[in-house]
């Protein structure tokens, strides 16, 4: 249903970088460097980072976040490592979450601008 998702960012360079380290366990990579964007995905760019220079940081508490599927619980937990060590914040540690409708394993991190972002992993059927 959702083809991208495009976030701000203050200092792309800075961005681009956090985000080549917290999307890799996800298998999400650089695949469009411009000026003033850089795309990131597995085939095509499917989520977006724009240039806005001066924008202040994202308040903590808008309730907004995008919620990104892993491969794994093993890439959840790499994601939010990736996050911690480059910069951005603990959002939620990774472990074992109760949904609406089943369970999940996911972790939640806030970047250097505040976005907030979730890597989650669903059970597979059995």
């Amino acid at each position: 249903m959702i083809d991208h998702v495009s976030i701000a960012v203050s200092d792309l360079a800075r961005s681009t970088a956090f985000y080549e380290q917290v999307l890799a366990p996800l298998g999400l990579t650089l695949m469009v460097p411009f000026e003033d964007r850089s795309g990131f995905g597995k085939r095509y760019p499917e989520f977006w980072l724009n240039l806005r220079p001066g924008l202040a940081p994202v308040p903590r508490d808008t309730g907004i976040h995008i919620c990104l599927r892993a491969p794994s619980d093993e890439a959840v937990s790499a994601f939010h490592a990736a996050a911690l060590a480059n910069g951005g914040a603990d959002a939620g540690e990774p472990g074992p979450r109760l949904a609406a409708m089943t369970t999940y394993f996911g972790a939640f991190i806030f970047d250097p601008d505040g976005n907030k972002l979730e890597a989650v992993c669903f059970p597979k059927a059995e």
